[in-house]
């Protein structure tokens, strides 16, 4: 019987701790401890590894701070536009979604291509009237909608640029997340300023290896802030961002183009085949190789056995883990 295990991610970048206040930092904590026990529910208690990575994430896109679901950045005409993919590793089987809109949870929506189509990815509004034709739940614009997002959409088009999730310049701004319906208490808001410090692409992501050794990884991301002309990466793209099979399963995040470019999600299971090395090994070759092509960001990965390896090449990563003794991680820093 293999070790089960899940590990999961919101995003890698320029993630400093002399950026981060006290209560930000609990606040990501808190979201990716939530992630981290709806999926380990689902293992522990004898459940797949694919409804696991699926849970995961679904406590992830409902999270606000995290660039996915709830709370994505906006596209420079101020719309949201989500990605997603899921992909069992037991048989190959896998499902995407991208550009969708409305959505409540794409990786829901992601999972029903993969078992109701015999399609891989669909995409936009053909995307949305599979979700409507299926009773896919839907939310209107103000659920997706966090002020920090919509101003760090402002910074982008002033400044003629595309960004990832978080920009690098520092503000002086001290204002509440959202307005008062946010459904945070007046003194759990974050100041923008803390917000918007951090250069960090917000995607998140779930791999799980269940009971019976099989493998599953599930990716969400909102993309990049003021993206045009219909831009996706590398998340709902199998093989880039998303990939899992009989020897590992991997979620991606970082600068999407130079994750597809590097085929780094498959990468890994690549050389844990044709290398005959272990997960540790190949998926640190597979970030020193993202970063020889100029990518920065990192992945998670578990192999057949339940190991888990979470490498980046950037200065923080939201990740976290747990494996079957109980062992309970999570980091945030580099």
């Amino acid at each position: 019987m293999s070790k089960f295990a899940l590990a999961i991610h919101g995003g890698a970048g320029t993630i400093l701790r002399s950026q981060m206040t006290l209560e930000l930092e609990r606040e990501y904590r808190g979201g990716l401890e939530a992630a981290l026990k709806a999926g380990w529910e689902v293992l522990r208690t004898g459940g797949s590894s694919l409804d696991a990575v699926e849970a995961a994430v679904v406590s992830l896109e409902d999270f606000p701070l995290f660039n996915a679901g709830r709370g994505s950045v906006f596209t420079h005409e101020g719309k949201q536009e989500m990605d997603a993919a899921i992909m069992n590793g037991s048989n190959l089987k896998a499902g995407a979604v991208a550009f969708v809109n409305n959505i409540r949870n794409p990786i829901k929506l992601a999972r029903l291509v993969m078992e109701q189509t015999e399609h891989v990815l669909l995409a936009g509004d053909g995307a949305n009237q599979f979700a409507e034709q299926l009773g896919i739940a839907a939310e209107p614009d103000e659920y997706f909608f966090t002020e920090h997002r919509w101003l760090q959409l402002q910074d982008a088009i002033a400044e003629g640029r595309v960004q990832l999730d978080h920009s690098a310049e520092l503000r002086n701004a001290d204002c509440g997340m959202r307005n008062e319906d946010d459904g945070f208490a007046a003194d759990e808001r974050t100041p923008h300023s803390a917000l918007r410090t951090r250069h960090s692409k917000g995607t998140v992501g779930a791999v799980a290896c269940d009971l019976s050794g099989n493998l599953a990884a599930a990716t969400s991301t909102g993309g990049m802030t003021n993206k045009k002309f219909g831009r996706v990466g590398d998340t709902p793209v199998i093989g880039a961002g998303t990939y899992a099979d009989g020897h590992c399963a991997v979620s991606c995040t970082g600068h999407g183009e130079f994750f597809m470019l590097g085929v780094t999600a498959f990468d890994v299971s690549a050389r844990m085949q044709y290398k005959s090395i272990d997960i540790v090994t190949a998926a640190d070759e597979t970030i020193r190789h993202l970063t020889k092509i100029g990518g920065e960001g990192g992945l998670i990965a578990v192999d057949a056995n339940g190991t888990v390896t979470l490498p980046f090449n950037s200065e923080g990563m939201y990740r976290a883990s747990i494996v079957e003794n109980g062992e309970f991680e999570i980091d945030i820093y580099g």
